[in-house]
């Protein structure tokens, strides 16, 4: 892989503290910015996998009610209620 050089505007403060901060990590500044950008990189894919995968929920969500595959609200709205109850029920007996 080659490197390239990326070249950008700053506050001579801002750089000065941001040497020392690296430094008191015991990093260079140059190593910071490619640490930072591997991260924020890692986040990115993070969430497109993560998007991905709830917009395949949705779609087969989509697919099964267009395809008659749909429960009463009656029936869903017991199934919560049910599931809702549970937890009141634990913290009664712990009381």
């Amino acid at each position: 892989m080659s490197d390239a050089t990326f070249t950008f505007r700053g506050d001579e403060a801002l750089k000065n503290a941001f040497a020392m901060a690296a430094k008191a990590r015991d990093r260079t500044s140059a190593q910071l910015p490619r640490d930072f950008m591997r991260e924020y990189m890692q986040q990115q894919q993070e969430a497109a996998r993560h998007d991905d995968g709830f917009r395949r929920q949705v779609q087969a969500g989509l697919d099964s009610a267009n395809a008659g595959r749909l429960l009463p609200a009656a029936a869903v709205e017991t199934k919560f209620a049910a599931r809702r109850a549970a937890p009141r029920r634990r913290l009664e007996k712990s009381k």
